[in-house]
């Protein structure tokens, strides 16, 4: 699976949190998923290009 986000990032964002080395690999899978549906929308509207709307 390729990294999608960005640790430090997350880190940064959750500053007030302590989060686990799991949680990482759980987002990028949901991440990942958002991508692959945002993907299928576009194409399944002729689309080469993914939108905001297709989130």
């Amino acid at each position: 699976m390729a990294d999608l986000i960005v640790k430090a990032a997350v880190k940064d964002e959750l500053s007030d949190m302590n989060v686990s080395s799991d949680f990482y690999d759980a987002l990028d899978e949901e991440v990942s998923s958002l991508l692959e549906n945002a993907a299928r929308r576009a194409d399944e509207n002729d689309r080469k290009t993914v939108q905001p709307r297709d989130l």
